[in-house]
């Protein structure tokens, strides 16, 4: 049996953070110096952000509501999709630059970034829907349902894919995030 939390008992951790609670809903602490990254510009290799997720195979969806007190450089929180280190997505706000981004990094082998900026953020909802070899990422700024397209990108068919919810802390000692809501369902 898993973690209970958002009226599931199979939640599972990759990279426990130090500190989390699932009362009220789920509020992760972002360990320091956690991060998703694969290769591109940087050079580097990074796997060790936290994600909260659900295995699954075939067609799903994962939608996400959270607020996060972003304080430091790449201070990330959002939605993730996980294969292995080489397979993934992870798709939420980011913060660059003093600035808020909704970001999304499709990674199958090399890590490619997109961004679109953001504004002032408070609360955010992302979805992905994985449908067949496609996972389509929209978001919803404040009260608003994601509607809007971020992402179309291709994700691998038919494999078991850990689903839900993360946050790293590439450069900062660490900051909070608080998902109100999280809902994981399959086709």
């Amino acid at each position: 049996m898993g973690i209970t939390a958002f009226e599931r008992d199979d939640w599972q951790w990759l990279n426990e953070p130090r500190t989390w609670s699932t009362e009220g809903g789920l509020t992760v602490t972002s360990d320091p110096e956690t991060d998703f990254w694969r290769t591109t510009h940087h050079g580097y290799d990074r796997g060790s952000g936290h994600v909260l997720g659900v295995p699954l195979t075939g067609d799903f969806t994962v939608t996400a509501t959270f607020t996060a007190d972003y304080a430091a450089q790449y201070d990330q929180a959002g939605v993730a999709l996980w294969l292995d280190e080489r397979n993934w997505i992870k798709a939420g706000v980011e913060l660059v630059d003093d600035e808020f981004q909704v970001s999304t990094v499709v990674t199958r082998e090399f890590s490619d970034w997109s961004v679109v900026p953001a504004g002032r953020v408070g609360r955010v909802t992302i979805a992905a829907v994985r449908e067949g070899d496609a996972v389509t990422v929209r978001y919803g700024a404040g009260d608003a349902e994601p509607t809007t397209l971020l992402r179309l990108a291709y994700f691998p068919p038919e494999v078991r894919t850990l689903v839900g919810v993360m946050a790293a802390a590439p450069t900062g000692p660490g900051f909070t995030t608080r998902f109100d809501r999280v809902q994981v369902t399959t086709a």
